[in-house]
């Protein structure tokens, strides 16, 4: 296990190293996915959906390091079977870093990521749900509806972010139900994800910086609790251990 590092100072190379990574994943979005389109899908299915993600993800990561000094520690154990994942979301690298270790991922996401040229495409391939906040309680009945038809045909591992959006480091958001309804409905396990990604690479998302980040799997929540239970003991599960790596890297409350 390498130690969490505190991120890296912003240097005027901060900015155009940025600038260069961000070119980096359209033209390797772009590339990938007419790779995939023209040569995966048609013969492979979702198996070669999921070929492609594996393939863009590890890219991407590959050029975080490469540009901008950003590497990662993953500890736990990513799960391999059905489940669903509840994970604190600070950025877009923590995406990366569990789309990357999980084997069949998918993602519960907003309904405006479909019309994203080319992963828009991919995330309905690869059985992302997507949901569309403004139908209000009617988005989850439509949610639930998206998970069980995916579950009949194998449902792999279903990325849930509790809060909803990407959140600052320190700041808190309670934990929306929806993962507790989904949690109730598919009788599955939950495995708590915990990160201090948002430090290096934070919700506005420049500039990037160098060091090393942590994205730590905790023990599954097995089935067998009421939903609020389950959000309940989440969140204070995945708080605690985000604030425990946050403060590792050297991030005092203000």
């Amino acid at each position: 296990m390498q130690q969490a590092s505190k991120p890296g100072k912003v240097t005027l190379l901060s900015y155009p190293r940025t600038v260069i990574f961000y070119l980096h994943i359209v033209l390797a979005t772009l590339l990938i996915g007419l790779w995939g389109i023209l040569f995966q899908v048609p013969q492979r299915g979702r198996d070669g959906v999921h070929r492609v993600a594996d393939l863009w993800s590890a890219q991407l990561l590959f050029a975080a390091r490469l540009w901008c000094g950003l590497r990662y520690e993953l500890r736990g154990t990513p799960p391999q079977q059905d489940c669903l994942i509840g994970a604190k979301h600070q950025s877009f690298f923590d995406i990366l870093i569990i789309a990357q270790h999980a084997p069949r991922r998918a993602f519960i996401m907003k309904k405006q990521i479909l019309n994203v040229p080319v992963m828009g495409w991919f995330a309905h391939q690869a059985g992302c749900i997507p949901i569309d906040r403004s139908r209000g309680s009617e988005a989850l009945k439509v949610m639930l509806e998206g998970v069980k038809a995916a579950q009949a045909r194998g449902l792999g591992q279903l990325i849930v972010y509790p809060e909803g959006t990407r959140t600052r480091p320190g700041e808190k958001r309670r934990y929306k139900p929806g993962i507790g309804a989904l949690y109730e409905a598919t009788g599955l396990p939950v495995v708590p994800v915990a990160t201090n990604v948002g430090l290096f690479w934070s919700k506005r998302g420049f500039p990037i910086l160098s060091g090393c980040a942590v994205v730590e799997y905790l023990a599954p929540i097995a089935p067998g609790l009421s939903p609020a239970e389950l959000v309940a003991r989440l969140e204070a599960e995945v708080e605690g251990a985000s604030d425990r790596l946050m403060a590792e890297a050297g991030f005092t409350r203000a």
